[in-house]
């Protein structure tokens, strides 16, 4: 199964990542739209995290069925093995458009390592992170498994729906700011400068999944509240 109920959440990006979504979504709607040059009238649907879903996150095959989408051409099952990306948020344009998000709210949740131990796992995620960076033609050549392993494969799975099964996706990081319980940055360039360390790093300035791609910006302050 690769539904996974979550708790209210009580601090971090899952606390403002679940407040987004189920009480301020014209906040995200706006950037986005912004963002990908999107009509006014292309409507989202956020599908996750929602609290009459018991605040479920989703992955492996779930995560496919939650967006109502069929990969026709290249199977999850054989791209990545169980246990994959778990989602913060699934959305789904009224065109028909997929939305994916991962959120964070202090720059250490930015350093991820993989933590697959099972041989054939590892092998699979490691033949698909080398498929997406040829695809990407990254200039450097770290080991994308280690210090940034998270970003990816998100990556990765963007490449799995947009090039491998011609499925109209786009990749959303949510940066939280002024989130002063996990002293996280208080200015979007105190965030711009990791992520672009990040990219120097990864090789990524420029890249084919680029204009599907967007950084954005939101300050708690407008999500703050007494209760929720």
């Amino acid at each position: 199964m690769g539904r996974f109920p979550q708790l209210l959440g009580a601090r971090g990006s899952k606390k403002w990542i679940q407040r987004l979504i189920n009480e301020r979504p014209e906040i995200l709607n706006d950037k986005i739209r912004e963002r990908f040059l999107l009509d006014d009238s292309d409507a989202i649907e956020w599908l996750s995290p929602k609290k009459e879903d018991e605040y479920a996150e989703y992955r492996d095959y779930s995560f496919i069925k939650k967006l109502g989408i069929t990969l026709s051409h290249h199977s999850i099952e054989d791209f990545w093995p169980s246990g994959g990306p778990q989602w913060d948020a699934l959305g789904r344009l009224k065109s028909g458009g997929s939305v994916l998000i991962e959120a964070k709210s202090h720059i250490s949740e930015m350093i991820s390592t993989i933590k697959a131990t099972d041989e054939d796992s590892l092998r699979k995620i490691r033949f698909s992170l080398n498929k997406t960076k040829e695809y990407l033609r990254a200039k450097a050549e770290p080991n994308w498994s280690i210090g940034f392993y998270q970003y990816m494969n998100r990556l990765a799975f963007l490449y799995l729906l947009r090039e491998l099964n011609i499925i109209p996706a786009y990749l959303i990081f949510v940066y939280f700011l002024n989130d002063e319980e996990m002293d996280g940055p208080k200015t979007v360039n105190e965030w711009k400068g990791a992520i672009k360390l990040l990219h120097s790093y990864l090789g990524l300035e420029r890249n084919k999944l680029k204009k599907y791609v967007a950084e954005v910006f939101i300050d708690v302050k407008l999500l703050e509240k007494k209760e929720f």
